[in-house]
């Protein structure tokens, strides 16, 4: 098989290369990786010396494709499936692009450091940095919200992140918002947020990304 993805069934910038595959039905061998057993990490790192997941080998092009937003664009560029996850309208392109990056940074990374502060030892934690990112991510629901509630008001309903077009937006928003919820919850105060936050769960591609992860959730560390 031409493709095969290196990933980790809880990571979230998994689900979002796992979201785009499975959008698509795309072919593909998934490859869980443990970084804690040397063998596995060794080939990992074999294939990319950052030693980061989610990793696209693409063995009838020769290429190896590191980073969620590219590999998705790589497989909407090489690997084509019913729903372009990039328009090919130049001008909203560049708009989804700037949300899958608005996601990555703002959300994505806040809520990255509040579940890595959670694993840390208790002498070696780091309130401040916390509240930071829960203050981060709280901006950030405010933002998206806004920008829901615009788009809502367009479609006259609820829709996707740039539309009535699921893209790579909404690939990076699904496990962003969906793990931001767990440490900083949404709530009511951002209705159009939580509303789309329920559509993405209910989205094939997402739904079956969270069917797949269950079994691991229990190691998904928990405030303390």
């Amino acid at each position: 098989m031409s493709l095969t993805l290196h990933y980790h069934p809880l990571s979230s910038f998994c689900w979002k290369a796992l979201v785009a595959l499975y959008e698509n039905g795309a072919t593909f061998t998934p490859n869980m990786v443990n970084l804690g057993d040397p063998a596995e990490r060794a080939a990992l790192l074999a294939l990319s010396p950052i030693g980061r997941f989610p990793l696209l080998r693409d063995e009838t092009r020769g290429e190896t494709v590191p980073e969620s937003s590219i590999v998705i664009e790589y497989l909407d560029r090489h690997y084509p499936g019913i729903v372009r996850l990039i328009p090919d309208d130049p001008e909203l392109a560049l708009q989804t692009r700037l949300r899958d990056r608005f996601v990555d940074l703002y959300v994505h990374l806040p809520t990255q450091k509040i579940v890595g502060d959670r694993l840390r030892p208790a002498d070696r934690r780091d309130p401040h940095g916390v509240a930071v990112a829960r203050a981060e991510l709280r901006s950030s629901y405010a933002i998206l919200d806004q920008q829901l509630l615009i788009r809502d008001r367009q479609l006259a309903r609820g829709g996707w992140m740039m539309g009535e077009q699921f893209s790579l937006a909404d690939c990076a928003a699904a496990p962003a918002l969906f793990y931001g919820n767990k440490v900083e919850p949404i709530g009511e105060g951002h209705r159009h947020l939580a509303a789309y936050l329920e559509r993405l769960k209910v989205r094939p591609s997402f739904a079956r990304v969270l069917k797949e992860a269950e079994p691991y959730f229990g190691m998904f560390p928990q405030e303390s």
